[in-house]
This record gives C-alpha cells, structure tokens and sequence, in this order.
C-alpha cells in the first residue's frame, strides 16, 4: 500500500472512530441528562425546519441563527433582547460555510408586532419570532435557531483554552474594557471574548463593527475547536458539556449531525459579511436603517453554496 493511501485510510478511520464515539455520548446524555432538571439551561437550539442537507449530506445549506441572549438572572432566555445576531451558513457537501451579521438595532418587520428593532423580536416572539424577522431581511429561514447566555459563552471559550482573533484596530471601552484591545493577533479569554464581541461604542463603525468583530470570534473558536479535535474527549467532553445545560426540540442524531457539519468546514472558505445601512431615529430612539437591497443579495448569494462574493 503506497503511504499516502495509508495515511487517508488513517484518517478515515479516526474520523469514523470518533464519529462513533460522539455518537455514543449524544445517546448516553440524551438517556442520563433530564434537560433543565439538574443544571441551568444556558442554550436553547430550536429547530425550525427540517434541514435537509444535515439529515442526508446532500447539497442543501444548513442554516443556525446564532442569538446572543442579554437575559439579566431569573430572565427567560429566549424571551429577552437579543445582543449579538449571525446569520450562520454550512455547506456539508463543500465544507463552505458563511456568517451573515446583523446589527442589534436594525429596524425591520417582526412578524405579528409590527417594524421593531430585530433585537427585540426575541423578546416579543422568541426564537421562532427572530427567525422571521431575519427572514424578512435576508430571504432566508433559518433551519435552526440557538440562543445562548452571555456567561455561558464566556466558560465554553474558557474549556476550550481561549481563542486569537486579529484585531483590525485599537478599541476601548470604560465599563466591559478600560485598558482596551490592541491592535493585531490577540488572545482572548472567555471574559475578554465576550467584552471583544459586545463593545460598540468604542468602535468607529459602531454596531456595524461590533457585528464584524463577533465574526471574529466565531472564527478564532472554529480554529480553536479545530485545533483540539483530534485531542482524545476533547469533543466528547465539549458535546457533554453543552448538551447538560441545553433544552431543544432536536433529536440526539441532529445534534450528532450538526457537531459533524461544523467540525466539517475549511477555515478557507469561511466567508463573513456584515449589513449595512444607516443611522436613524424612530421617535426618540436610534435604529440602524438596513440597506435592505444589500441583504437580499447577501441572502441570494449564499442560500445555495454557504459563500459570499463580497460585502
């Protein structure tokens, strides 16, 4: 046998070993672990539709709305504002995948409340509710919508040893990070990500550069993840650990399918875009205009293969 075909048989069987073994953790927690009975719930997943590229690894893109949930203690999760909005993409077939952000007060249409600030559509109509109204900014529906808390986001960077992210400029803020960012490739924690992700004002771009530096955190924790993965447990333990603080309408298979499709992408062909728009009022209140033509084009060109041609 040449090397080369030994080494791919290799991989293959590692790969397939630890398919089987996360397999194996999903079923045993499933049966082990009674959501929400004995530790907190930090994540809800809500599937929305069936994910037809997830279920068979065909063509289609799956898509996981990712909300950063600013639930104070002894707030419902998915019932509060939602802080940070991406948009995710993943294409099984390719290992493609795309991040679409959207600013936290865009003004948009909310199914059954009327025009609102997207962030608030979590609030008046929970997840379901966030994904029509990204829907009806985007053009795409989401096929899975997954709510986390901020302190939760926080210990998973921190299990996993931290995440670099390179930072385009020097930014500040006085309350979440006095001393500041420097500019560059920087080590984040799991404190630091969070204040990373959530400052705005000392941004020039404001909440439009907010939502580009939550994708780059996104990046650093899938360079991480996949830094680690072939680590013994080190999935097995992360699978575990989400799924204990975890309340879902999906089955263990998709949560298996899912862990899969992420593991699965090429940093490569990761592509993020960020929408644009302008700054307004409604009222008293400040609102970001979204460049609605700009978002359906975003949302066109990544609905079929999870890659954008440029913001």
């Amino acid at each position: 046998m040449e090397p080369q075909q030994h080494l791919r048989l290799l991989r293959r069987s590692r790969r397939v070993a630890r398919a089987v073994a996360l397999a194996a953790v999903l079923a045993v927690t499933a049966l082990v672990v009674p959501q929400s009975a004995v530790h907190p719930t930090d994540v809800s997943l809500v599937k929305i539709r069936h994910a037809q590229g997830v279920a068979t690894g065909g063509e289609d893109v799956v898509w996981i709305l990712a909300v950063g949930s600013d639930a104070r203690p002894g707030e419902a999760m998915t019932r509060a504002r939602g802080d940070a909005l991406q948009l995710v993409g993943i294409n099984t077939r390719t290992g493609s995948a795309t991040a679409i952000g959207v600013p936290r007060d865009s003004w948009v249409e909310i199914p059954g409340h009327g025009r609102e600030k997207i962030n608030s559509a979590l609030y008046f109509a929970g997840p379901r509710g966030m994904a029509g109204a990204m829907h009806n900014l985007v053009g795409i529906e989401a096929d899975y919508v997954m709510v986390s808390r901020f302190p939760f986001f926080e210990d998973m960077v921190d299990d996993i040893g931290g995440i670099t992210v390179s930072n385009p400029r020097r930014f500040q803020d006085p309350y979440l990070k006095k001393e500041g960012f420097g500019q560059g490739r920087i080590h984040l924690d799991g404190y630091n990500a969070m204040a990373f992700s959530r400052i705005r004002k000392g941004l020039a771009g404001g909440d439009f550069d907010r939502s580009a530096n939550q994708q780059r955190t996104l990046r650093g924790i899938h360079a991480r993840i996949r830094s680690q993965a072939d680590r013994p447990g080190f999935i097995e333990r992360g699978v575990m650990t989400v799924m204990e603080h975890m309340d879902t309408n999906a089955s263990p298979a998709e949560l298996f399918q899912l862990a899969q499709a992420v593991a699965q992408v090429d940093p490569r062909r990761i592509t993020t875009c960020v929408v644009r728009g302008r700054i307004g009022f409604v009222g008293a209140a400040s609102v970001v205009f979204p460049d609605v033509a700009q978002a359906r084009r975003l949302g066109r060109e990544a609905r079929t293969d999870a890659a954008l041609r440029g913001c």
